[in-house]
């Protein structure tokens, strides 16, 4: 970085410089350092660093705006004045404070939420190897904050650039993209979960993340671990677009759903007259992943007699369709994932000694989200930003009582329950009109604790209500994970009379979810009108 890449406005302590120079290398460091300098210069309430991705910005660091900030994705013709600082392509660009556009952050200023409205912003477009790399932005409450401190502005734009560009040189090459959600041959209602979004995971999933990478290149069979709601498909899909199988297809199996008749026929294919009904060839999912990648997910649901007819598959990649004499060879890497403790469903005899050791070659466990720390936030951001979009609101924010009692709650349905909850919480909140001239201001809704149903009778039982029942010391923590999961069912079945469809709804999870997942716990006889056992 040069000396002269900065204004002369602008000038640099020697401890300020080292501090920076010296976190070249960890950008999770450098940009909130980088933001807390800036913020000791210059007066403004409100401070961002955004990535440039497409046709949006992510937030790298923030300083002064809500937590759930960091999880938000800003599409720039969502987002006015955020396009009008990338298309502007030179120095920093300050609005008016009477300017029409609306500004992304009005209503994430957490300390001052009795003042909604920003009034003087600044913006600038960075670029780092001759291309835009993102933007800097900087807000104050009060009109004229920045007057006469232009040349500091432009000196910290021209930092925050030089600092850009030598962490872009410092980088190891990146790996091959993920696939956005917009590219995935997936339906909506399949789309992956956003817990691995890029540039949304916190420090409890740096470790998994750097690890899906390390093994994503190889051939091992990879097994991914997790509760319901965690993100194993995702983890899936990161592993088979950075690794060399990246142009050959991802094949999805969804073995809890797969006909116990037809799953052979399924996964290896038949040959025409190979049984009533078989009035063609087919190419099963094996065949169909052949050069690429074939994901079995909740592979602990397969049939024991199914298991055994995968194994040949699994140890030296060869299969027979359904009706032929004619074994096949193929090239595939198999990820398997379960919320199930596969070991247990051996000792148990529920599932085959040998396929489960073919299948776990190498382990990943994904972390619930109550232990992830502040990530429940983050990734609310997420949430509330595509609920934002999707109901036409100027902005959705979270109330101080929402996000303390988000962090408090468990989460048995991990992301995907969170991400039901701020839908329900949206639509409810515009439902009763919450968008007040008297505090939020139009086009603006603030979720509480209960629109998201985690306060009052409707909320499920905090953590704390639950430590009476804690696990002993020296418990496992599958077991002490099952018994919590048990105790939240069945407070929630007492509280609702037994009614399943309720229950289901108060924790955030699909019916036949619930049902499975109570089954497995041994709360309830199979079925759909089965009652809860004691």
């Amino acid at each position: 970085m040069d000396d002269d890449a900065v204004d002369s406005t602008l000038t640099l302590t020697a401890e300020d410089a080292a501090a920076l120079l010296g976190r070249l290398d960890e950008p999770a460091r450098l940009w909130p350092a980088l933001l807390d300098l800036i913020a000791r210069r210059l007066p403004c309430d409100a401070c961002a660093l955004l990535r440039h991705d497409g046709d949006r910005l992510v937030p790298l660091a923030t300083r002064g705006l809500s937590p759930d900030t960091l999880g938000r994705r800003f599409r720039l013709e969502e987002h006015p004045r955020l396009k009008a600082i990338v298309e502007s392509g030179g120095p920093p660009l300050r609005f008016p404070a009477d300017s029409p556009l609306p500004d992304p952050y009005d209503g994430l200023i957490p300390d001052r939420r009795d003042r909604l409205h920003v009034h003087d912003c600044v913006g600038a477009p960075l670029t780092a190897g001759g291309r835009l790399w993102g933007v800097l932005t900087l807000d104050a409450l009060h009109a004229g904050s920045f007057d006469g401190r232009e040349g500091v502005i432009l000196g910290v734009a021209r930092l925050t650039a030089a600092l850009a560009e030598a962490s872009e040189r410092r980088l190891p090459p990146p790996a091959p993209p993920f696939p956005r959600e917009a590219e995935l041959p997936r339906p909506f209602e399949e789309r992956p979960d956003p817990a691995f979004d890029p540039g949304s995971e916190g420090p409890a999933m740096a470790a998994l993340l750097r690890e899906i990478d390390t093994v994503a290149d190889s051939d091992l069979v990879v097994l991914v671990l997790g509760e319901t709601g965690v993100g194993k498909e995702l983890v899936a899909r990161r592993l088979h677009a950075r690794s060399r199988r990246a142009q050959g297809p991802l094949v999805h199996v969804n073995c809890a759903a797969l006909p116990e008749s037809l799953v052979e026929s399924e996964l290896f294919g038949h040959v025409r007259g190979a049984f009533s009904g078989a009035v063609a060839d087919r190419r099963g999912k094996f065949e169909l992943a052949d050069g690429g990648t074939l994901f079995f997910d909740e592979v602990g649901e397969l049939p024991l007699p199914v298991q055994a007819k995968m194994l040949r598959a699994l140890q030296n990649g060869e299969i027979q369709r359904v009706g032929s004499d004619r074994p096949l060879r193929v090239d595939v890497r198999v990820v398997a994932a379960t919320n199930r403790d596969l070991a247990r469903e051996v000792r148990d005899g529920r599932f085959r000694a040998d396929v489960y050791h073919r299948l776990s070659v190498y382990p990943l466990h994904v972390p619930p989200l109550r232990e992830r720390g502040t990530e429940a936030l983050r990734l609310a951001g997420l949430f509330l930003e595509r609920n934002r979009a999707r109901l036409g609101l100027r902005n959705l924010r979270l109330s101080a009582d929402a996000e303390r009692r988000m962090l408090s709650y468990p989460w048995p349905g991990n992301v995907r329950e969170l991400e039901h909850a701020i839908g329900r919480g949206a639509i409810r909140a515009r439902a009763a009109g919450i968008a007040r001239d008297t505090g939020d201001g139009a086009g603006v809704l603030t979720l509480t604790a209960t629109d998201l149903g985690l306060a009052g009778d409707e909320a499920p039982p905090p953590v704390k209500a639950l430590e009476s029942g804690s696990a002993a010391p020296g418990t496992p923590l599958r077991e002490a994970v099952d018994d919590l999961q048990r105790r939240m069912i069945r407070d929630q079945l007492d509280r609702h009379g037994g009614n399943w469809a309720a229950t289901a709804r108060a924790l955030g999870l699909d019916r036949g979810n619930l049902f499975r997942l109570a089954g497995r716990l041994g709360l309830r006889e199979e079925g759909p009108n089965a009652k809860p056992t004691a």
